[in-house]
């Protein structure tokens, strides 16, 4: 497994990190299979882990540190949010200082650490990054909560805004074959000096075939989280089919490696609940995306 700097933080990530988060953390997900994939990622060479607060209805960021505990994790970037929590049946956003402050005290405490490497701030608003938010945070920091401080949002303009402030070492934006215009953004990104993480790298999985008949739990589940917030994607996912049915890389590595292509990127966080997919994704790390198919990816890309 290869790794990369994580922009000016001095930390280095593995190129494929670990999705903590989604069906992973799900109750239906037995915590011994949940246990036995961080385990294999660990075996593989990842060093990136990704969660939060309100990931799996709030389960997500316990099961991590649960799936992590008596494993050697000074090498581990362990990655959480603040701003989000799951309560009362639903996803509920704070973004006071108050309120960040307890939600990562909470995160140390179910996440085992002392200090959390890495927090992302978790959906603000472009007009909640002001100097005095920014500095508030720096206090948090320096009480020894969390090392390095960024911003985790779909939303250009809410990265844009996080740009412009120094304190901020990190962005994490939905960067995959269906977003070529996050190409721009990430270059923005990385010459400000932020570390760039790629969130959806495989674009949820919508660029592959789907079998719609004798659908596993685990399976419908993701179909119909598709159908209800994704259509979209999943419409523009037909163009990028030809990345599957390859003999020379999977349609899964052929995603990762355009993403890991993208200039500025440090990693791409894939969330999986099988081995055998985790195993797949992995083979990505250092993998040369073969000209002809980078230039059928841009012509699809071009139809946009």
């Amino acid at each position: 497994m290869l790794t990369r700097p994580l922009g000016r933080t001095g930390l280095k990530v593995s190129e494929i990190g670990f999705g903590a988060a989604s069906f992973w953390g799900h109750p239906a997900f037995s915590e011994a299979e949940a246990h036995r994939l961080v385990h294999r990622a660990l075996d593989l060479g990842l060093t990136l882990f990704d969660t939060g607060p309100a990931y799996s209805r709030g389960r997500a960021e316990g099961r991590l540190g649960r799936a992590l505990a008596g494993r050697e994790a000074s090498s581990l970037v362990i990655a959480t949010k603040a701003g989000t929590r799951f309560e009362g049946g639903r996803v509920r956003r704070d973004m006071s200082l108050s309120a960040i402050e307890a939600s990562l005290e909470e995160s140390l405490r179910r996440l085992g650490l002392d200090v959390l490497p890495l927090v992302h701030l978790h959906g603000p608003a472009a007009e909640e990054l002001t100097p005095d938010f920014v500095g508030g945070l720096e206090r948090l920091r320096r009480r020894g909560l969390f090392q390095s401080l960024g911003v985790n949002s779909f939303n250009p303009e809410v990265i844009d805004a996080a740009l412009a402030h120094p304190q901020i070492d990190t962005v994490m934006v939905d960067i995959n074959v269906l977003r070529p215009a996050r190409v721009g953004l990430a270059a923005r990104a990385a010459a400000a000096g932020k570390g760039v993480l790629a969130g959806m790298p495989l674009a949820m999985g919508h660029t592959a075939p789907r079998a719609w008949r004798n659908l596993g739990f685990r399976d419908a589940w993701y179909l119909a989280r598709a159908l209800k917030n994704h259509r979209a994607d999943m419409a523009a996912g037909r163009r990028f089919r030809f990345l599957h049915g390859r003999a020379d890389i999977t349609g899964a590595q052929a995603a990762l490696a355009w993403t890991l292509g993208v200039p500025g990127v440090s990693a791409a966080i894939v969330g999986t609940t099988r081995v055998g997919h985790l195993e797949d994704c992995v083979a990505a790390s250092g993998l040369a995306l073969p000209s002809d198919l980078a230039a059928r990816i841009a012509a699809a890309q071009a139809q946009d």
